[in-house]
């Protein structure tokens, strides 16, 4: 295995060490890609996001975002995957998603519904919203068949059965040495970090700090990226938080196992609806909450804290940019 053997490498003497020269000059190289556009960000369809992540998705970075329960965390990450082939062309790239909470084939139904503009509850039952007495269309149909045709193309495997941590790396390191060419970027996606399966009676939080312990590892092999979803717990939740208005907005310690992902994670992103939890106006500048999704930046570690704003489209599996303000500064 290529970590095994990295390890085995350097625990039988001692620890693999460069002089500072050579991470000096590396770094200087990516300055002078990045100023001449040589090396690029995957940019997504959210130019606020881009602006705040050095242009949108980088290598060698790992992106988590948590959010409660019809956040819209995993419809996020199902659009982002396919819209970051859209969007980049000219880049080459592949996408492994350990998608432990849901069907390969619901998550391909979440994209036909945001490409369609259709809720998935009109494409399974058959039926349309507006009318339900009248069944979809052939035309329906056909566009559904046109969507998927170009939608099989895209390089994405998926990983439907919950796996333990050794899982996880073995299946990562066979698709970096068997399926994907040398040097190839890799997108590791992973959702939810609580599904991954730990040893026998491995505490949940164990399996998170071993889950983490593993991306940061495999975060600098080669070009790879590794985006996962995250659980909140319920303190957010609390009458005593919904009421106050200083305590709105997500914390790091709302996230579970809020410890071992900030330590792993370049980026903590919290997608929050406050309208879910009966608030009326959001956080002490009293923001909006109607049809609005609140993305806080917990953590950047090339950058500083930010709220970003987005409408609710989830009915069709759909995040969009929302223009009333960009982005507001929160404390670390």
């Amino acid at each position: 295995m290529i970590i095994q053997q990295a390890m085995d490498k350097t625990s039988n003497k001692i620890l693999d060490y460069r002089h500072i020269a050579e991470p000096t000059t590396e770094i200087l190289n990516y300055i002078d890609n990045r100023r001449k556009g040589i090396t690029k960000s995957l940019k997504t369809r959210w130019t606020k996001f881009n602006k705040q992540c050095m242009g949108g998705i980088e290598p060698n970075t790992i992106y988590t975002f948590a959010g409660i329960s019809g956040s819209g965390k995993s419809s996020f990450v199902n659009s982002l995957e396919t819209d970051l082939f859209d969007l980049n062309p000219t880049e080459d790239f592949v996408v492994l998603s350990f998608n432990f909470e849901m069907l390969a084939s619901r998550q391909v139904g979440r994209k036909l519904s945001y490409k369609m503009k259709k809720t998935t509850n009109e494409l399974y039952s058959g039926y349309l919203m507006e009318d339900p007495t009248s069944a979809m269309k052939d035309t329906d149909y056909e566009l559904a068949k046109e969507h998927a045709e170009k939608i099989k193309k895209y390089p994405i495997y998926y990983v439907d059965r919950p796996g333990t941590i050794d899982e996880i790396r073995n299946t990562i390191e066979y698709f970096l040495k068997r399926i994907i060419p040398a040097k190839k970027w890799l997108i590791v996606m992973l959702d939810h970090t609580l599904l991954t399966r730990g040893k026998g009676g491995d505490a949940e939080r164990e399996t998170l700090f071993q889950l983490e312990r593993l991306f940061m590892e495999v975060k600098k092999l080669g070009k790879t990226t590794v985006i996962q979803v995250s659980q909140m717990n319920r303190e957010i939740e609390n009458t005593d938080r919904i009421v106050n208005t200083s305590m709105h907005y997500p914390m790091r310690r709302d996230i579970f196992g809020g410890d071992s992902v900030f330590q792993a994670s370049d980026y903590v992103v919290v997608l929050h609806r406050p309208e879910l939890l009966g608030i009326s106006t959001y956080g002490p500048s009293n923001l909006p909450v109607k049809e609005m999704i609140y993305m806080h930046f917990l953590k950047v570690r090339e950058g500083e804290p930010k709220i970003l704003s987005f409408v609710n489209n989830l009915k069709y599996n759909s995040i969009e940019e929302s223009n009333p303000f960009d982005t507001t500064k929160i404390s670390k």
